[in-house]
């Protein structure tokens, strides 16, 4: 068969499933995509609430301290493909880019089908095929002329044999079932030998003990404030930016990236959320002392005026009745007689309001899954299994996670160019067997 194409099949034509799928077709192979849904980039079509944040624009350099998990992993593939590399790469498909608050890139047009379409016009023009409702169950294995271990094509679900030189599997994670995300990437891990260390949600909204005080807050944004969050007297992040209450506790960008470093038990299958605590300062600008001298002259200008119509300079509507019955104030009490005591705990409330951690939301309100397959059996440069050759892992099925912002989807531009690269290139050795049964 000297001569042919190499055959390359790719499994899920999500993000980094159809980039994949673009460097493998330049690389001159012949590529397939079977997605089991109906329709490429499903998940991509609702990250950034449906515009797309693509990547992030920070220095290289930076990219790493994003990365929670196996930074040093991400080394060679992301040098291969920086960011400013996935940027380039979207303009020369002909969508144009635009950088928002904290190096944040998406489509000039807010639209996420842009990201979408520009790969999907790619693959066209370097002739790969995406077959949608092509569910896989399994993986071909078998031993090369070496009598290694090999990956030598796929079964759907309808018992079909597809044989190729190469699989690369882009399944993604649990986060958003949804999507089709549902775990099969960790089945096919496991069955080919592969370790997966265990998946929980991440970037995930938090649950707390105050639910029902949050409750009447639900849909309140805060911007501007302080979060900390804390294991006993142990600080585990403390950041300022945005948080939203929910119906049941707390999520926003701080919120979701605190959710990253919740501690887990020592066996690592759950989270330890014992003793963990969110101090929200809704006030970081002030001093407790500047907040209070503010507060005093608040209540000297309304003379006689109830408290809480001078609160609501200091709070947005929906937490004025919240505070004031956590301060055990009576909100018809007139500001001329605000005891020395109120004042300090409203004041003290103000600057450390405490909601207890007691979960988090599911996979079905996780942005993306913690844990996945262990990077330790897979090569960094070309995302290769170690154990069996001619099988490929890339994106969020590998144990790989980084915060908001863009850093997540460069994690799977990054790894699918390295798949396919590494999948698709010419001195790949021929894998293929000698079947008919082949694309």
């Amino acid at each position: 068969m000297a001569g042919d194409k190499k055959k390359v099949i790719i499994i899920g034509a999500g993000a980094s499933g159809l980039m994949a799928g673009v460097m493998a077709a330049r690389e001159g192979a012949n590529v397939t995509i079977l997605e089991k849904n109906e329709k490429a980039g499903k998940k991509i079509y609702i990250t950034g609430k449906g515009r797309c944040n693509f990547t992030n624009m920070c220095a290289p350099e930076d990219f790493f301290s994003h990365v929670r998990r196996n930074s040093r992993f991400m080394y060679s593939s992301f040098y291969a493909m920086t960011n400013e590399d996935v940027a380039d790469f979207f303009r020369n498909a002909g969508m144009k880019v635009k950088t928002e608050r904290g190096n944040r890139a998406f489509p000039e047009s807010d639209h996420a089908s842009d990201v979408t379409g520009s790969l999907v016009r790619l693959l066209n023009r370097y002739g790969a095929k995406i077959c949608f409702g092509a569910e896989v169950r399994h993986i071909l294995t078998g031993k090369n002329g070496k009598g290694e271990e090999t990956a030598k094509g796929v079964i759907l679900d309808d018992g079909t044999r597809i044989l190729s030189d190469a699989v690369i599997v882009c399944t993604g994670g649990l986060s958003y079932p949804s999507t089709g995300s549902t775990g099969d990437g960790y089945a096919f891990a496991r069955e080919t030998g592969h370790n997966v260390t265990a998946c929980l949600p991440s970037l995930v909204p938090l649950r707390v003990r105050e639910e029902e005080m949050c409750s009447q807050m639900q849909g309140l944004s805060l911007k501007n404030v302080r979060l900390r969050m804390t294991k006993g007297k142990k600080t585990l992040y403390d950041e300022m930016g945005e948080m939203l209450f929910t119906h049941f506790g707390v999520s926003g960008p701080l919120v979701l990236t605190a959710s990253t470093l919740l501690p887990v038990s020592g066996a690592g299958t759950q989270f330890d959320l014992s003793d963990i605590c969110l101090h929200i300062d809704l006030k970081p600008a002030l001093s407790e002392k500047q907040l209070d001298e503010r507060i005093l002259r608040e209540i000297a200008a309304a003379g006689n005026r109830q408290v809480k119509t001078v609160l609501h300079r200091l709070y947005p509507t929906k937490m004025v009745p919240v505070m004031v019955r956590l301060c055990g104030i009576d909100p018809e009490t007139k500001c001329n007689s605000l005891t020395r005591e109120q004042r300090t705990i409203l004041t003290d409330m103000t600057k450390d309001l405490v909601l207890h951690v007691t979960g988090t939301g599911g996979f079905a309100e996780a942005i993306i899954t913690r844990g996945g397959v262990d990077v330790r059996q897979i090569r960094p440069d070309t995302m290769e299994s170690k154990l069996v050759s001619g099988l490929f892992f890339a994106g969020e099925v590998l144990d790989l996670d980084a915060v908001t912002g863009g850093f997540n989807l460069q994690i799977a531009w990054s790894c699918g160019a390295a798949a396919g690269r590494g999948a698709g290139r010419p001195e790949l050795e021929e894998l293929r067997v000698e079947s008919g049964d082949g694309i």
